[in-house]
């Protein structure tokens, strides 16, 4: 008689895949705290455009709601999320879980009792590069969540998964301790090692960018740079016509 083996391929191994790294270097609380006076979109034309999430990972709680702090990283197979419930063992207060669900809409990766639990650790809400489940409760909470949607099928507890190790999140890469600021606008990642000059650049650049808006505001502006580029660019631009032969 020939007995029925399970194909070790099938098995989980430890390491690269299936692992947990309990620590890793956060920035200053005080520090990280300052980004949350500025728009995602301004971060995110100071990073070239390059450090922003893809925008269908969109604000999925109330309108009010806005995260500034360290991104815990959490890696996990489609159709499971035993690595989102142990990172409530492994994220401090004040850190943003990030998700890394592949973009998939098999399941949810989370839903209301995680973020209850979530909220009593002090952990200051959940990016997820995938969907959530239980919304209408989760929103009493007052718990801020970004991600891709809602669905009612519930996720495996099995693994594989990683957590704290550089992940996807939304087309960019997020290292343990990066910088998450999203708000209504979108999600931007600041690795941590430009975060002090950048925080100085958007300092800097605050004041001459409110000045701008102002006068636009008042009508005060012009489009002479356009023509400029165009004609720098080689592109015909007819004079305009002036309002008197108008």
């Amino acid at each position: 008689m020939i007995t029925a083996k399970k194909p070790s391929s099938a098995g989980m191994f430890p390491g690269p895949g299936f692992r947990v790294k309990a620590e890793f270097d956060r920035l200053d609380a005080d520090f990280m705290e300052q980004f949350i006076e500025f728009d995602t979109p301004d971060i995110s034309d100071l990073l070239n455009r390059m450090y922003a999430v893809d925008p269908g990972i969109v604000r999925l709680t109330h309108s009010h709601h806005r995260l500034c702090g360290s991104a815990c990283t959490v890696k996990v197979f489609p159709g499971d999320n035993l690595m989102v419930h142990k990172s409530l063992d492994i994220a401090l207060p004040g850190d943003i879980v990030v998700i890394d669900a592949h973009g998939s809409s098999m399941n949810a990766v989370l839903g209301d009792l995680i973020s209850t639990k979530a909220k009593h650790r002090g952990i200051a809400g959940f990016v997820v590069d995938g969907y959530i489940r239980d919304l209408p409760s989760i929103l009493e909470l007052e718990f801020p969540i970004f991600g891709r949607g809602t669905t009612s099928i519930g996720p495996l507890h099995r693994g594989p998964g990683e957590i704290n190790y550089p992940i996807c999140c939304g087309g960019i890469v997020v290292n343990p301790g990066d910088i998450i600021v999203a708000d209504g606008a979108g999600v931007v990642v600041i690795p941590q090692e430009i975060a002090s000059d950048l925080l100085n650049r958007l300092r800097s650049q605050k004041a001459g960018q409110a000045a701008y808006l102002a006068g636009v505001k008042r009508g005060d502006f012009s489009n002479d740079w356009v023509d400029t580029i165009l004609t720098e660019a080689g592109c015909l631009v007819p004079s305009p016509v002036s309002a008197a032969a108008a």
